[in-house]
């Protein structure tokens, strides 16, 4: 991907709001098919979409399945940086996290926020 322009999704939704949940993933997948380099971030209860088997969980019409969508995001790259105190007061760690998960603190997220052209929150 040569555009440096980026997007950053955070998503602090699972089972608790399962269409909020898949939003991110939907407009990360689209992100790339725009040339657009989307981040996920996955805070509060959306740390759940980063451990290992969660995603076929969540379902919800009239979007694809979430492990479809997640499945996709991964294939082309992407990243879910992981909140590590959100991550801890759930009693997880790294060993649960799917492949393409990386735990982070506030600074990466700072980071993360602040280097890009547009934040959306779910």
């Amino acid at each position: 991907m040569d555009n440096n322009e980026k997007i950053v999704y955070v998503a602090t939704h699972f089972k608790d709001s399962p269409e909020k949940a898949l939003i991110p993933f939907v407009l990360a997948n689209a992100s790339y098919a725009m040339d657009v380099n989307p981040v996920i971030i996955v805070q509060g209860e959306g740390v759940n979409l980063a451990v290992k088997g969660r995603a076929a969980e969540i379902v919800h019409a009239p979007f694809d399945p979430l492990e479809k969508l997640f499945n996709s995001y991964a294939e082309q790259g992407g990243q879910l940086l992981v909140c590590s105190p959100c991550l801890k007061a759930r009693g997880l760690d790294e060993k649960d996290l799917v492949p393409n998960a990386r735990i982070v603190g506030a600074a990466k997220v700072i980071e993360e926020i602040t280097s890009a052209k547009t934040v959306l929150s779910y």
